[in-house]
């Protein structure tokens, strides 16, 4: 960054239209005023969340936003989410003609199947770190490396059969970022990411990857409180993708559904999404699944469940299926099996087993960093107060008020 700065005092070159527009914020002076030749103050291309029209669009956006968030701009970082994108990404996708075969350059380094198995891998471990330590753990490091390391090989030459692998990796990949901004409450950012993945799927053609990407969508906007979109994006995933989905991706999407009708109100179609759920993780072959989606389980679809009845007041129901909702092997997903259960508990009137378990979720999440965890949390405190302070409940916050994620929920609680 050093040398970039002295090259530019020097006149050696220019800010580009990514710098250039951070320049202008931190001296508060127009583009003018610094002798930039930018149009506008500001890139306003990275903070709209739109889907690219073409694949060279897709590839083009994807790297100036690993660009932007590894630089830390601001107005990305906090931009918020747009519900007309939901709307046109998947509207787009379902619609879409048979993809053309990815962009073959005649520039740039070659790519092969073992640049494609490296970025591969290389995901996988950042997914591990994610899923044992939180979003906000290694989420700058896993952004730096799609932006320094992936970013020359979409731009590379490769043939068909390269190009349609190295777009679907980069779409899993990039699904990833999403989850893990998502996950530190990045909306924003995150949907872009998703939007991005979802292109890249599309000029992939993996009309699989693309499904599950519209239910991370759908994941986001239940959390964010848009119920009735995240309804029609799970939908939209099982429709799009209906010729070729396998029994599992069609439980995650039901149980998507499931989740945002709980959130509305509606108990019989969430639970007869719920059904479908389970009808359909019941008649799955695990040889015939996408390697990615091998996660999602018995115990995963009985912590969608507990989420769901839950929220439609079930207490009883909640805690069955919480309880049996314990991988022992996903740190954040247990940790969010283990606070429903606690709410769950609330909920039926048991306020000291709701305490203990609870304590046990802090326990747990000690070692996570992730803002989705602390709004968990803080739920939880709110519907704690509410109970009024019994004796249990004061030995409860004695014993985790020096836990990490308890301190990290005063400032939710507060407000």
């Amino acid at each position: 960054m050093k040398r970039r700065i002295a090259s530019w005092e020097n006149g050696h070159s220019t800010p580009d239209d990514f710098y250039g527009p951070m320049l202008c914020e931190a001296y508060d002076l127009s583009a003018g005023e610094l002798g930039l030749n930018h149009e506008g103050e500001r890139d306003t291309g990275l903070l709209d969340a739109s889907y690219p029209a073409s694949p060279e669009g897709a590839i083009d956006t994807v790297g100036q936003l690993w660009r932007a968030d590894l630089n830390r701009y601001e107005p990305l970082l906090h931009a918020e989410p747009s519900e007309p994108a939901w709307n046109e990404a998947s509207l787009r996708w379902l619609v879409a003609p048979e993809p053309d075969v990815p962009p073959q350059r005649r520039d740039g380094m070659r790519v092969g199947f073992g640049d494609v198995a490296a970025i591969k891998t290389t995901a996988d471990m950042f997914a591990e770190l994610d899923d044992r330590f939180g979003g906000d753990h290694a989420r700058h490091a896993a952004v730096q490396y799609l932006s320094t390391e992936v970013t020359p090989l979409l731009r590379g030459q490769y043939t068909e059969q390269v190009g349609r692998a190295l777009f679907s990796t980069v779409a899993e990949a990039t699904l990833l970022a999403g989850w893990m901004s998502y996950d530190a409450c990045r909306h924003g950012l995150a949907q872009r990411y998703f939007l991005q993945a979802l292109r890249l799927a599309q000029d992939a053609n993996d009309r699989r990857l693309a499904g599950s990407i519209l239910s991370a969508m759908s994941h986001q906007a239940t959390f964010l409180g848009r119920y009735t979109q995240a309804a029609t994006l799970a939908r939209a995933a099982l429709m799009g993708i209906s010729p070729v989905a396998t029994p599992t991706l069609r439980a995650q999407f039901h149980a998507m559904e499931a989740r945002a009708l709980a959130r509305t109100g509606d108990v019989r179609a969430c639970e007869a999404a719920l059904n479908a759920a389970m009808n359909a993780l019941a008649s799955r072959n695990n040889d015939d699944e996408p390697e990615w989606i091998s996660y999602f389980d018995e115990a995963e679809l009985a912590a969608e469940a507990a989420h769901c009845f839950r929220d439609v007041n079930s207490a009883r129901k909640a805690v069955l299926h919480a309880e049996n909702a314990m991988s022992g092997s996903h740190v954040r997903s247990d940790f969010f099996a283990t606070m429903v259960l606690a709410d769950a508990h609330l909920r039926a009137g048991d306020v000291e087993e709701a305490c203990r378990v609870a304590l046990d979720a802090l326990d747990l999440g000690e070692q996570l960093k992730s803002a989705r965890c602390v709004s968990y949390l803080a739920e939880f405190r709110q519907n704690l107060a509410g109970v009024g302070t019994s004796n249990d409940v004061r030995i409860f916050t004695d014993q985790v008020r020096e836990h990490r994620l308890w301190i990290a929920s005063d400032e939710h609680h507060a407000v």
